[in-house]
């Protein structure tokens, strides 16, 4: 393969810069505590997850400190009302971000496009030569796509990136499938609470945590079963190391 410039390649082959730009197209997805799945279902069983454990720890921990019931209501709508803003702001603030990176990966491409024409016409050839196409298929191909600037640019962010536009919801979207997620979760375990104090918020809460987590495996495809399993033995064994821990304090 002939060897690529290297003010735009760094003197690497246009395959070597295709899968340096597919990291950096998967980077622009990710947030710094891990990848979080885009859109508003996601975020919804995400929150569902996160509000109904730290209820349940909450309680639990209500319980051992001897605390009055009578404030269990009253620190609940505390609690849930700041928890609330709190998981809406942040999945916004993580959705804005993800959309800014892509933003900048789409007007760098653009301009590599517009600027760096023939290398882009190898990336591109070394992208379908990767596929299969050879000889004067894969020059068809290539002269088709470099003929329509937009056409060429949605295939790079496709193929040279790996992203995949349609995934990406906006960000207030996604911070409504949050609220849906907490006020859900709270609105359950209240009504346990309320019905039995004794073992409702827990009933509630396992079912909260079973039902996002399975939502969560069958969105991403995987088996729901393994998901939900792993999801609730988390759950338990944080909510365990609460009670035994406050245990220990109050010897």
């Amino acid at each position: 393969m002939e060897k690529s410039l290297p003010g735009h390649f760094e003197g690497k082959e246009a395959l070597d810069h295709v899968i340096e730009a597919r990291q950096k197209g998967k980077e622009a997805s990710e947030e710094m505590h891990g990848t979080e799945l885009p859109g508003h279902y996601c975020a919804a069983a995400d929150a569902a997850k996160e509000t109904a454990f730290l209820l349940v720890a909450l309680w639990i921990l209500f319980h051992e400190f001897n605390i009055p019931l009578s404030l269990d209501h009253l620190f609940l709508i505390a609690f849930t009302s700041g928890w609330l803003i709190w998981k809406v702001g942040r999945s916004a603030i993580l959705g804005w971000n993800r959309l800014e990176r892509l933003h900048r990966l789409i007007e760098e491409e653009r301009w590599e496009i517009e600027h760096h024409r023939s290398q882009e016409k190898e990336e591109l050839k070394a992208l379908y030569a990767a596929k299969g196409f050879e000889g004067k298929l894969l020059d068809e191909v290539t002269d088709v796509l470099m003929a329509d600037d937009n056409r060429l640019l949605q295939v790079m962010l496709q193929e040279e990136l790996g992203l995949q536009l349609e995934s990406y919801e906006h960000p207030l979207k996604q911070a409504a499938g949050a609220a849906v997620g907490v006020i859900a979760a709270v609105g359950l375990i209240a009504i346990g609470l309320y019905f039995l104090p004794v073992w409702g918020p827990l009933a509630c809460a396992s079912i909260v945590i079973a039902l996002a987590a399975g939502t969560s495996a069958h969105l991403e495809k995987n088996r729901p079963a393994p998901a939900v399993i792993w999801n609730l033995a988390v759950a338990a064994l944080a909510s365990g190391v609460a009670y035994f821990t406050a245990q220990l304090l109050l010897r």
